[in-house]
């Protein structure tokens, strides 16, 4: 009946595959994730494994946050905004730290293991107005043409999670050079359910409203490595350096392709059900180089600056039948840099923190507002067994979605959104 896909296709599921949010303790929040170069808290290590020999003694960590999206669409001249809260576990973890023999020049060798979420998916949104047009006329077979538009509604409901579970061996060689290297494990699941109503007239009394439904579901797993190093050539400087192997995941994917439901003078005439289609499917990442410099106010406070490289047109669907959407990562992607900085300041007990990140969009036709710019700041009060933290972040972009991509006559939702995220995390010393 409309013969097109209102779900993501499979290059949007790749580049949503293959983000990773700034998602973490409250301190590596408050400083928008730039830890590459610093370690000592248990979200760096995802970010450079060699931060795990930075700890001095061993330590657990929990972290719950509270996220607020609000998503204002724009449709033909009419604005809906969205707003929901979500809240979530978004890290546990601990770090073990045993002290080697002395005469050695590994002075400290660090096993520690994390969990965290690389993305939240929950969201929802819906627009409505009348685009003029009424595209179910041009391919319903009828007696009687409907082509005059009484509007259009759109509803799109997105959940699911993508997990992250860190395993992290780490070592100081002598007083200037920490490694580390980390095996990743990825538990995926994702699932879209978008409504799209159109209610269209004749021109003489008679209506004909339609309702159709497409549901995309997506689990499955992943792995990669981490190795990475942090050089300290004086004491107040620090360099960090990490590479992430792409993501290696196998998905599977059930697809609705229809649920369709026709009106005709507000009477039931028709409906429709496409059944459940399934198959199985291997997805590769691109893989992340992070450099990173920190210089240290000697107990006073830091700077620190992390710089992310990805190249989304490497992203590859490794199973028959995908070379179109091959193709289409490699044409209508680019690398991106993703620029992290944050500042932390100390008075006695108290800690005091701030960033700021901003990651371009991978397409190459994209707008300079769908890029995600945002800020951070947090503080932290530190006890005698440990120490809590809290953190603010707000961060914004645009983008677009097209429930007809076959139709150009009729334009694009436009969506703006707001996030803001909290995030509390209790620090406990072993």
């Amino acid at each position: 009946y409309i013969s097109n896909a209102q779900t993501l296709s499979y290059n949007d599921i790749g580049v949503l595959f293959s983000e990773e949010s700034v998602n973490g303790t409250a301190r590596y929040n408050a400083m928008s994730g730039a830890f590459g170069a610093l370690g000592g808290d248990l979200s760096s290590i995802e970010t450079n494994p060699a931060g795990a020999a930075v700890f001095l003694k061993s330590e657990f960590a929990v972290s719950l946050n509270i996220r607020n999206t609000e998503i204002t669409s724009s449709f033909y001249g009419t604005s809906e905004l969205t707003d929901n809260d979500y809240t979530n576990l978004s890290q546990a973890g601990g770090v073990f730290v045993f002290n080697t023999n002395h005469n050695s020049d590994w002075s400290n060798f660090s096993l520690g293991i994390n969990y965290s979420i690389v993305n939240d998916f929950e969201g929802l949104w819906m627009a409505s107005a009348n685009s003029g047009f009424a595209p179910i006329s041009d391919i319903y077979d009828s007696t009687v043409v409907y082509e005059n538009s009484d509007g259009q509604y759109f509803e799109n409901f997105i959940d699911g999670r993508n997990n992250k579970y860190t395993f992290t061996i780490a070592s100081q060689y002598r007083d200037n050079l920490y490694v580390g290297a980390s095996i990743n494990t990825y538990d995926l699941e994702y699932y879209q359910s978008a409504l799209i109503e159109e209610y269209n007239n004749d021109g003489n009394g008679n209506t004909f409203d339609v309702s159709q439904i497409q549901e995309l579901l997506t689990y499955g797993d992943g792995y990669s490595f981490t190795i990475g190093f942090i050089s300290k050539p004086t004491n107040n400087i620090r360099f960090g350096l990490a590479y992430q192997s792409p993501v290696w995941y196998t998905l599977a994917e059930e697809f609705v392709e229809y649920d369709v439901n026709i009106f005709e003078n507000d009477v039931n005439t028709d409906s429709d059900f496409s059944d459940i289609n399934g198959f199985d499917y291997k997805l590769r990442t691109p893989s992340k180089v992070t450099g990173s410099f920190a210089y240290i106010f000697d107990k006073q406070g830091l700077i620190s600056v992390d710089y992310i490289y990805k190249n989304y047109s490497n992203i590859e669907i490794n199973s028959p039948g995908f070379s179109d959407e091959n193709l289409a990562f490699n044409t209508d992607l680019e690398s991106t840099g993703q620029l992290r900085i944050g500042t932390e300041w100390r008075f006695d007990e108290i800690s005091i923190r701030g960033g700021y990140h901003v990651e371009k969009n991978p397409y190459k036709n994209a707008l300079d507002s769908e890029t995600k710019e945002g800020f951070s700041f947090g503080a932290g009060y530190k006890f005698n067994k440990g120490k809590l933290d809290f953190s603010y972040q707000k961060s914004t972009n645009t983008a677009s979605y097209d429930f007809y991509p076959q139709n150009n006559q009729i334009n694009p939702v436009e969506l703006d959104f707001g996030t803001s995220k909290f995030t509390a995390t209790l620090v406990l010393n072993l």
